[in-house]
Formats: C-alpha cells, sequence, structure tokens
C-alpha cells in the first residue's frame, strides 16, 4: 500500500520526521497483517468444526426422527449450529478488507501529528481516486496528493507526485466516462468527444505538469539533489488520440492503463535514501495549515497497533 506522505496544505507526520514514519508505517502494516491473518486462520478452523457439528447434528436428528416414527414419540430437535463470520471469507477478500480499514489511518497520518492537526475536508475518505493510488500501489511508493507550496510566498496548486525509489512521476488525471475521446490538440486546450456526439474543451493537462517540475525542480536544485522526474497524463478510461506525443510528457489513456499499472506494481525494493531525501526536500516546501491538539486529544505514535483487534 503506497504512502501518503501530503495531502493538500495539511500537517503530516512525514513532514515531521521523513525517515522515520515511512519505514514505521510499513513495520506496523505487516505486524497487523499478520496478527489479523491469525485470527482469519482462526476463524476458517472454527467455521469449519461448526460445519463439522451442524453436519453431524442434522444425521443424528435424522436417526431420532425415524425412530420417533417407530414408536411414535414426540423427540425435541436440537438447536442448528449457526455460525457468523466476522472476517471475509477468502484471502483476497481479507487484503481489500485489510486495506480499507487501514485507508482512513492513512488519511490521520496525512492530516495530523502528535501535536498538530488540520481541519480536514470529509471528502477525501470517500475519494476513489485517492483510495486507488494508495491501495494498488507498493509500500515503497510515496504519494503527494495534490500538494501546495509556496513560490514567493504565493500558495501553487500542484499535481499528484509518485517518488520511487528510482524516479518521480507527476501525474495529471483525465477523469471521464468509458469510451470518452480525448483528442490532444495543442499545449493550450484539448478537445473531449462524447458518445452523445457533444464536446468541450479542457484545459491541457501539461500547463500544470510542466509548472510542478519547473517547481519540483527548483526545489531540488536548492538542496543539491538530483533525480530523474517523468511527466504523465493518466486517463483509465477515455481514450487519448494525438497525432505526435508531447514533447518529454508520457500520455496513458485506456487503452495503455493497464501496462502503466502492471509497470509500477511490479516495482520491487526497498525504501532508499535518496528518495527519502527528495521527498523531505519537497515537504519542507509544501504549505502546512494546521492548529495545535487539545492536550486530551494527544496520540500514541502507535496508534496503527490498534487497527486489528481480536474479537
Amino acid at each position: 500500500m503506497a504512502q501518503l506522505i501530503k495531502l493538500r496544505d495539511y500537517i503530516s507526520r512525514y513532514e515531521v520526521n521523513p525517515y522515520h514514519y515511512p519505514t514505521q508505517f510499513i513495520r506496523l502494516k505487516r505486524e497487523n497483517w499478520e496478527k489479523l491473518l491469525l485470527l482469519w486462520e482462526k476463524e476458517n478452523e472454527a467455521q469449519r468444526k461448526a460445519e463439522m457439528e451442524e453436519k453431524l447434528r442434522r444425521e443424528q436428528e435424522k436417526e431420532r426422527f425415524r425412530w420417533q416414527n417407530l414408536f411414535q414419540r414426540n423427540t425435541k430437535a436440537e438447536d442448528p449450529v449457526i455460525f457468523k463470520r466476522n472476517l471475509p471469507k477468502s484471502k483476497d477478500n481479507l487484503r481489500k478488507y485489510f486495506l480499507n480499514r487501514l485507508f482512513p489511518f492513512q488519511l490521520k497520518w496525512a492530516t495530523s501529528t502528535l501535536t498538530q492537526v488540520s481541519f480536514t475536508d470529509k471528502k477525501y475518505y470517500f475519494d476513489e481516486q485517492l483510495k486507488f493510488l494508495l491501495q494498488h500501489f507498493p509500500d515503497i511508493y510515496l504519494i503527494m496528493y495534490y500538494p501546495i507550496v509556496n513560490v514567493k510566498k504565493a500558495p501553487v496548486d500542484m499535481d499528484i507526485i509518485m517518488i520511487s525509489p528510482v524516479e518521480m512521476e507527476i501525474i495529471s488525471i483525465i477523469k471521464e466516462e468509458p469510451n470518452t475521446i480525448v483528442i490532444v490538440d495543442d499545449e493550450r486546450t484539448w478537445t473531449v468527444n462524447y458518445n452523445n456526439d457533444t464536446s468541450k474543451k479542457i484545459i491541457s493537462p501539461i500547463i500544470s505538469l510542466k509548472r510542478t517540475e519547473q517547481i519540483v525542480r527548483s526545489i531540488l536544485k536548492k538542496h543539491d539533489l538530483s533525480y530523474t522526474i517523468k511527466k504523465t497524463v493518466l486517463s483509465e478510461d477515455a481514450h487519448l488520440v494525438y497525432a505526435q506525443e508531447p514533447y518529454n510528457v508520457s500520455l496513458v489513456g485506456a487503452s495503455d492503463f493497464k501496462r502503466w499499472y502492471e509497470q509500477k506494481r511490479d516495482l520491487t525494493g526497498s525504501l532508499k535514501g535518496m528518495q527519502l531525501k527528495v521527498a523531505e526536500a519537497l515537504l519542507e516546501h509544501c504549505l502546512t495549515t494546521s492548529v495545535r491538539r487539545p492536550e486530551w486529544e494527544n496520540e500514541d505514535d502507535n496508534e496503527l497497533t490498534l487497527l486489528v483487534e481480536d474479537k
């Protein structure tokens, strides 16, 4: 599960210590998954035992009713053995259950520290795009979701930034209905054509991609850091049509999305020192808005250990 290190201008635990929290998150996630897996195995065993008991009860009940019919006796039927599951039956669904339980904790880490908290827009708890980015990629990806930076004392919105151990990818996502056609006209405007023969103009996402790249490069230069930077326009459902792909920008539409997705998921390895230095530099220049927590709301830094509780 990718790590959300910055969300808009909310305070993040990662900006407090960008070297500690990425590894702590991986450790806590692994410990909670192992604990949940153990509970799941115990529940599966309990269900198998309950099913065997119920099968035996039915066989014994049939035998009692047979003798009851022979001797006209009244035999009270035993109550059926009922087993109620608390966890999903399949391992794949268990993983989805775990990731969905983990998602709110990720948002908490991206919107608070032990002593500070940001007033969070609740829409992010239902943001399917954000959930997709976090739940479908490995822990070694560090994600900045539309961060805001200070440029000459003015706030500037940036695109999504994914920092992997080998490169940084700046992403602009186009959300449209399936089979929509997006025509890459020029660097200023693109045309979106719909199935009902209607169309609209949109501002080219390349503009914001270039602005984000320029800001990122200036920050890295200031910190004497060098890192590979890619720019990508991404659409899972729409088809991106172009005569020539824009310079130094990847266009990933519906037909290429699976390939892009699998390449990201296939990346293996561990967090790297340079990756964390790059994240630290970017976080340092992000805008942060927060207030001090009331003393009675201060949290334990190991709160994720409460994610799974034995029932």
